[in-house]
């Protein structure tokens, strides 16, 4: 089972000032439509290569448009050590719609 995190509980733990990353694996071209402010893109095709760029400290939330890319972004930092990665449930679509309204949906 994949650990994840609700956008609402994101929205809450970030506005608390917990420490954490929020890493995007969607291509770029996605991250320039929407994105989490604050989060970092490192593209799933990218991930195993830049990994050493995500801090192992506090929570990394993982992000993509819907949540599949993450859950697969996510189970395989989990294996790499990474024991406090979580996948944003919906993902940026679940942000833009139950956090954001006004960020563009897509």
């Amino acid at each position: 089972m994949i650990p994840v995190i609700e956008v609402d509980e994101l929205k809450r733990r970030r506005d608390a000032g917990e420490a954490m990353s929020i890493i995007d694996v969607r291509e770029p071209w996605e991250v320039a439509i929407a994105a989490i402010p604050g989060s970092v893109n490192v593209p799933l095709a990218q991930l195993e290569a830049r990994a050493a760029e995500i801090p192992n400290e506090g929570a990394v939330v993982v992000v993509c448009h819907h949540g599949g890319r993450s859950a697969h972004a996510t189970t395989w930092l989990r294996g790499q050590g990474f024991a406090s990665a979580v996948n944003l449930d919906g993902g940026v679509d679940a942000w833009a719609r139950n956090v954001d309204p006004s960020m563009p949906r897509y």
